[in-house]
């Protein structure tokens, strides 16, 4: 009986590895799979532990966009922003070492996992909750701001975005047509960094 349990959550854990290349224990607890068979599946070199209580199939390739998803699952009440939510909308040639994930400032820890390599941006409340869209990647559902709501946050936040990035994100998304002027002017109002960004989004509409 015991065999058949074991052999029925063995194959239980690779129907959702499949589905969802990178997961969480507790999530494997909540559908019923126990300690044991995942400690097993990583003996069998089935499963690779990439962190504390983070697992990822053992023949799924890590690519940047994966390691979004796996930082959204350590930062669970996080937001992909800054330069990670640029690299993601193509609007930047900048390939950041950490991903940028924005938390309020009452979910504010001062400890981040070791791997992956985030680095934490506080937000008022107000502006976390702005321009949140949701992606799947690996099966997983990351939040991550609007390409709109993103220039905003880095015309904003001038002191850990150097201009030029952002400018350039600026024209990217009005050359590939990722959002309107107006969408854009909207956001940057809402987000206060309309006084800052203005100038630039001026010049660079005003010839049509």
């Amino acid at each position: 009986m015991r065999d058949k349990t074991v052999g029925s959550q063995r194959s239980k854990l690779t129907d959702i590895m499949t589905r969802q290349p990178i997961v969480r224990a507790y999530e494997l607890r909540q559908e019923g799979i126990d300690p044991p068979t995942i400690s097993r599946a990583v003996k069998a070199g089935e499963l690779v532990r990439i962190s504390r209580g983070l697992y990822q199939r053992a023949d799924s390739d890590i690519d940047t966009l994966q390691v979004l998803a796996e930082a959204s699952k350590k930062v669970p009440r996080g937001v992909v922003a800054m330069v990670s939510a640029l690299a993601y909308h193509d609007l930047t040639d900048q390939m950041p070492r950490k991903v940028w994930m924005a938390v309020s400032v009452k979910d504010w820890s001062s400890s981040t996992p070791s791997y992956p390599p985030i680095r934490i941006v506080e937000f008022r409340d107000r502006y976390m909750q702005q321009g949140v869209e949701h992606h799947m990647i690996s099966g997983t559902r990351v939040p991550i701001y609007s390409v709109s709501k993103t220039l905003a946050d880095v015309f904003r936040n001038r002191r850990l975005v150097d201009r030029s990035v952002a400018v350039e994100a600026l024209r990217a998304t009005l050359d590939q047509r990722k959002a309107t002027p107006a969408m854009i002017a909207e956001a940057a109002m809402a987000g206060d960094a309309w006084n800052i960004m203005r100038p630039y989004l001026e010049a660079l509409t005003s010839n049509g």
